[in-house]
């Protein structure tokens, strides 16, 4: 059966976008206990690209697949994981990428809802779930959502823009904040 991705963020509802998300379903990395350890021999580079022993990895469902085995494990590694194996997987920066924002508000509650489609066709919804992190400095902040088993998503530099202009929108530039399902999350990085 071919892929079909999914539809874009802009023409979706609430109702949908969250359906999307909740419907993707994912290998139950938590539960398993691989008796085995290795290399994988991959990298994530900190534009989103994959490679194996330095080759790029180039058909996306590939990627797709690899990335629902991602997991980060308490030290910062990430791992490869099937019921079998684990093997560890440089990464540049973050394992995922988000490409794409969108703020819907929630017509039960009057919250706002951040949602963010990864460069796994992925959808995230932010919250306390799926916590916003501003990393870096005043001057070259970087932001990350989390996505599953401690991996996160850097915000590339186009969706960084449609989150500062909600921000700007929303709040006063001194107190650049957003907020999704009810969390609040400061964009300023600390000092």
């Amino acid at each position: 059966m071919p892929y079909e991705p999914p539809p874009e963020l802009a023409g979706l509802s609430l109702s949908e976008i969250a359906a999307l998300a909740q419907e993707r379903r994912l290998p139950p990395l938590d539960q398993w206990t691989p008796a085995h350890s290795g290399e994988s021999h991959m990298t994530i580079q900190a534009d989103g690209a994959w490679l194996h022993e330095g080759s790029p990895i180039t058909r996306p469902a590939m990627v797709r697949a690899f990335a629902t085995l991602l997991m980060r494990d308490a030290q910062g590694q990430h791992w490869l994981v099937t019921p079998h194996e684990r093997l560890a997987i440089a990464v540049d920066d973050a394992a995922l990428v988000a490409v794409d924002m969108e703020v819907r508000h929630d017509p039960a509650s009057g919250q706002a809802v951040l949602a963010f489609r990864l460069n796994t066709d992925d959808i995230v919804l932010c919250g306390p779930e799926h916590p916003l992190r501003v990393a870096g400095t005043a001057d070259v902040p970087a932001f990350y959502v989390a996505v599953r088993h401690g991996i996160e998503a850097r915000l590339n530099r186009s969706t960084y823009g449609q989150l500062i202009a909600h921000a700007l929108a929303i709040s006063p530039p001194e107190d650049l904040a957003v907020e999704s399902r009810g969390a609040r999350f400061a964009l300023v990085p600390a000092a």
